[in-house]
């Protein structure tokens, strides 16, 4: 059987499709491996079938793997409903100030966050009106903050 380097390509380019239709994010790496067979067929015309099928399948499993390792984003999940991502790291000034270490005050941003522009707050030093602070933690509905 001999397979030229344009059907390859032609069968790697379908099976890309493919995960337009079935978006599963696993056909694509058949797919890819299919046209690394067609570029290698293209530059090395004479591979006998059984050698292309075995490059095809050692291509797709380099390429899943490598996907896996090094390309898949480490966070790939929605921080919907999660305040702690949304907060922490950000900075704001505090409207109202404290006396005593871990007393509550609280804490302005120059926009909304999670629905609110202040938020009660605490630091492990007295907080002055007029301190600018960065949001460290979050506990229930009260922020553990740092003076900048």
């Amino acid at each position: 059987m001999n397979v030229a380097w344009w059907q390859w390509m032609v069968l790697g380019l379908c099976l890309i499709g493919f995960e337009l239709l079935i978006p599963s994010f696993t056909i694509i790496w058949f797919g890819l491996g299919a046209v690394a067979v067609a570029l290698l067929l293209a530059l090395v015309p004479v591979v006998p079938f059984w050698l292309q099928v075995l490059l095809w399948a050692i291509a797709s499993v380099i390429f899943t793997l490598m996907w896996f390792k090094y390309l898949r984003p480490r966070n790939n999940r929605t921080n919907a409903g999660q305040s702690k991502e949304a907060l922490v790291g950000e900075t704001g000034i505090i409207i109202r100030g404290t006396s005593d270490s871990y007393a509550k005050g609280v804490v302005r941003f120059r926009i909304a966050i999670l629905g609110a522009d202040e938020w009660p707050c605490y630091a492990e030093a007295p907080l002055s009106v007029g301190d600018l602070v960065e949001v460290e933690d979050i506990e229930g509905q009260m922020l553990r903050v740092r003076k900048l």
